[in-house]
């Protein structure tokens, strides 16, 4: 019997510098977007690019690399898992939002990746 899991790989460019917060225990998290882009030919032959947003968050050890070594542009490949929460906004409306929940972190931009093996 196959085990099935939430598991989301992405590489891609960051959209802005992440939101960096402490939490009363005293552990970070990281907010940030991602922009992911596909190239294919439309049916009359033309070459289309589209861009997918991505909202994620990052706690821990990765919100701390983050921190120190990521910013807006950057190109970076994640790992984790999709999650769903839901509130209700000032008006009463029930909102739902869904996010990636980063559990690992790789720096492919060639200038941060030598600023970790410092």
């Amino acid at each position: 019997m196959y085990a099935l899991r939430n598991k989301v790989q992405l590489i891609g460019h960051l959209g802005a510098k992440p939101e960096i917060r402490t939490i009363d225990n005293g552990k970070k998290m990281a907010k940030f977007t991602m922009a992911t882009n596909e190239v294919y030919k439309n049916q009359k032959g033309e070459r289309v690019k589209e861009t997918q947003w991505h909202s994620l968050v990052a706690w821990g050890k990765v919100a701390d690399i983050l921190e120190k070594y990521v910013d807006k542009g950057n190109e970076i490949a994640i790992e984790g898992k999709l999650t769903s929460r839901n509130y209700t906004d000032k008006e009463g409306i029930k909102r739902y939002f869904t996010e990636i929940q980063v559990n690992e972190i790789l720096l492919l931009d060639k200038k941060n990746t030598s600023a970790l093996e410092e």
